[in-house]
């Protein structure tokens, strides 16, 4: 396994938004860790301070922020979004730039893209990480997918960290015949595993998602789990420089956790409530876990994975403006999570296949 790959460096970029691209590439770098590829990592913001405090060893770099600002009221987002295009377009160009430059200093080898568009070069293999071969955006999803395909298009491959029709986790969202460039389903990517392990966190909460709606969860949640009467843990999901944990009542609140501690937290816990990101969906699954679901206003791709979570009977959700300790009665009708066997030859094949 390490003949060919030994030393290759691999450029290894996740998108700013929220934890969840930064998450699901702690398992691809451990993947070509093991290959005895050499990933190189590139983010910015918390997702960047989290792939350095988990990988420590490796070589690190900033790249532009997309400074994408976030609407409070979900209906808004989609119009917010829309306005801040060519800021966007701006960040990507001068990825373009800084992404030859580092082919040049570090010798890469090939890159990985998780939804960064700017992240590729026609000087060596370039990966886009994505599960959205369609985007949902309302009335505008025709023309969010057909945008989103078109930069798809100019990288080489496009990996789906999902399973193929009829065992998708994604749905929709993962199944098109219509991308031009070359698409291989590598399986869903997980940083987690599910252990026997003794039950005695009732309820855990995990916080995720972009500003301001991740803090006004929080805000919202808070004052409800006060009343909890169970054991129940926060974690905020924001990833500083330490670890700070608060205690009032049977709530603790922890700013964040690493990959290790938040694993043993989840298998310690009878039901998490979330963030219907597919990053999450991914999580859980592989953790066989019992979830509630809170998608985030305006990600119209969060309502859907919610709603399909809910019609295939594995869990429940609720509007994040409607929520209540009381909604969390209706967890017995559904049966949580239950994870299928994920072949890792698959993932170990389009590695020495693209990076040959």
């Amino acid at each position: 396994m390490s003949g060919g790959s030994k030393h290759k460096k691999i450029l290894v970029a996740p998108l700013n938004w929220g934890l969840g691209h930064a998450a699901r590439c702690i398992p691809l770098i451990r993947f070509l860790l093991s290959c005895n590829f050499e990933p190189v990592l590139a983010s910015d913001g918390p997702p960047l301070a989290l792939l350095k405090k988990e990988f420590p060893q490796l070589k690190y770099y900033e790249l532009p922020p997309y400074s994408v600002q976030y609407a409070k009221k979900g209906s808004a987002l989609k119009y917010k979004l829309l306005s801040q295009t060519p800021k966007i377009l701006s960040a990507v160009a001068k990825e373009r730039k800084l992404v030859e430059q580092l082919i040049e200093k570090e010798g890469l080898k090939g890159i990985i893209s998780d939804n960064r568009f700017g992240l590729r070069s026609d000087k060596i293999p370039s990966i886009y990480l994505t599960h959205q071969l369609k985007v949902l955006s309302g009335s505008t999803s025709f023309l969010s997918t057909k945008l989103h395909q078109n930069f798809i298009s100019k990288f080489d491959e496009c990996w789906i960290p999902d399973f193929e029709k009829p065992d998708s986790l994604a749905g929709e969202l993962s199944q098109t015949d219509k991308v031009p460039t070359k698409t291989r389903y590598i399986g869903p990517l997980s940083r987690f595993s599910a252990k026997t392990t003794k039950k005695d966190i009732d309820l855990l909460v995990v916080l995720s998602g972009p500003e301001p709606q991740r803090s006004m969860l929080e805000s919202q949640l808070i004052q409800d789990l006060k009343m909890f009467k169970g054991q129940c843990l926060m974690v905020k999901g924001k990833v500083e420089k330490t670890q700070h944990i608060d205690q009032e009542g049977n709530l603790k609140v922890v700013n964040f956790m690493l990959t290790a501690e938040l694993e043993e937290t989840f298998q310690r816990s009878r039901l998490v409530i979330c963030r219907s990101g597919y990053s999450s969906i991914m999580d859980l699954q592989a953790l066989n876990a019992k979830a509630f679901f809170v998608p985030t206003p305006g990600q119209y791709e969060q309502q859907y994975l919610a709603k399909r979570m809910k019609k295939m009977g594995i869990a429940n959700f609720i509007q994040q403006d409607k929520f209540s300790l009381e909604a969390l009665n209706t967890i017995d009708k559904y049966g949580g999570f239950r994870q299928k066997k994920i072949s890792k030859s698959c993932l170990q094949a389009s590695l020495f296949d693209v990076f040959k």
